[in-house]
């Protein structure tokens, strides 16, 4: 996108936006195109750029640059909201939430629980009729997330397109289900999702399987990922805006202004989840104090930490946070998060730990908040983050094989 091209696109929106206004004079209308075009060049010269792309090996570099070139292309986030703040408040009301349309399987845990799985089995693939074969992508969700989260949503829409089928592991008691056990879940505890993971593949034993998850599901999986190495029947893993340094996120978090815009409206998320089980929950735990949290980190401290049985709140956070895993990661991991991410600060992002691992890459853009990634004058059917979603499961299921050769 050219300067030129920008600034007539501005020029054209200001204009039907100010007719018979401000634009009524020719110095009026100079003026805000003017304005129009200075704001345009900041805008390329210091928002829009290309994302800073760092592979443990050359091979993987060159796989993604080849089949996955988005990762290389210049970001253009939404010329009016580029901001990290900005970009991570506006999403969930900007973007469209598609039509899907569910298979609901609970499954048994070994401790008696049960966990909620969301199928989206894509029976009209074309490209893949043969249900036994059909790549699979399972999906985890953010903190509080669902199957029902417009960037779940999206990442479904667009593993429709490429006939690709897809199941949703909500944690436990999130999506509507009772809780059988005292017990909930934490981004340290992967035996959950191991458990799915196993019956997944167990399901379609022959079908290439391979994983994304976002914000704290991105963090669940990494843990578990540092934790199996090679030994897992995932042929690769993305993650989007984990967390990686827990310490660093809830710093930042409880910054005034941050806690005002995140931290406390996430608290009041966890404990609306969990007031909803307090029957089954306050057998072992006290939830008047829980209720009582004003921050994440004082919600995980009363609750989580007690739940999981560490003896501190900061023994959590050091299991919890995924950087010092990164190192024994077996598949291709590609990690995609932007410097403006309050929730996992730029600089907590192990871009040194990656060099040193062949299997991972991580994308870094400078703009696009947590789970953001606008793009667009109106960025409501996709963003930047969908993009790198499509066109990496695509290039693994229909690719991977060259990462080797290459």
């Amino acid at each position: 996108m050219s300067l030129p091209v920008l600034a007539r696109e501005l020029s054209h929106y200001l204009d039907s936006r100010v007719r018979g206004g401000l634009a009524g004079s020719g110095m009026g209308w100079s003026l805000v195109l003017g304005f129009g075009v200075a704001y345009a060049a900041c805008y390329l010269s210091s928002i829009a750029k290309k994302p800073q792309l760092v592979a443990g090996s050359k091979s993987f570099c060159c796989f993604l640059k080849k089949y996955c070139p988005v990762v290389t292309e210049t970001y253009y986030p939404t010329i009016w909201c580029w901001e990290g703040r900005a970009q991570t408040l506006l999403r969930p009301f900007i973007t469209s939430k598609p039509q899907v349309q569910y298979r609901n399987e609970l499954i048994k845990t070994t401790d008696g629980g049960q966990i909620s799985l969301d199928w989206f089995d894509n029976n009209d693939s074309v490209r893949y009729p043969d249900d036994s074969t059909r790549p699979t992508i399972l999906v985890l969700p953010g903190l509080t997330g669902t199957s029902k989260e417009s960037y779940v949503l999206h990442m479904i829409q667009q593993s429709k397109k490429l006939g690709y089928r897809c199941v949703v592991f909500n944690n436990r008691g999130t999506a509507g289900e009772d809780l059988l056990t005292p017990r909930t879940y934490c981004a340290a505890n992967t035996e959950d999702l191991e458990a799915v993971i196993h019956h997944v593949h167990n399901l379609h034993a022959s079908a290439p399987l391979l994983a994304a998850g976002v914000s704290m599901g991105g963090m669940l999986l990494l843990n578990y990922l540092g934790k199996t190495g090679k030994e897992t029947p995932l042929m690769a893993a993305a993650v989007f805006s984990p967390g990686w340094n827990i310490f660093a996120s809830v710093e930042s978090l409880e910054k005034r202004l941050n806690w005002f815009l995140f931290n406390y409206y996430l608290t009041t998320c966890l404990q609306s989840s969990i007031s909803r089980h307090r029957k089954m929950l306050e057998k072992l735990f006290d939830l008047d104090l829980v209720m009582k949290a004003k921050t994440i980190r004082e919600f995980d401290k009363q609750f989580t930490s007690v739940m999981f049985g560490y003896p501190t709140i900061e023994d959590y956070y050091e299991d919890a946070s995924p950087y010092h895993k990164l190192k024994s990661v077996g598949i291709p991991l590609l990690c995609l998060n932007s410097v403006d991410d309050v929730f996992s600060p730029g600089h907590a992002v192990p871009v040194e730990m990656a060099k040193q691992n062949p299997n991972v890459a991580i994308v870094l853009t400078s703009c696009g908040g947590h789970i953001g990634f606008l793009e667009g004058m109106w960025p409501r059917n996709c963003t930047y983050m969908d993009r790198v979603f499509k066109q990496f499961v695509r290039a693994i299921f229909e690719h991977g094989k060259q990462i080797i050769s290459m």
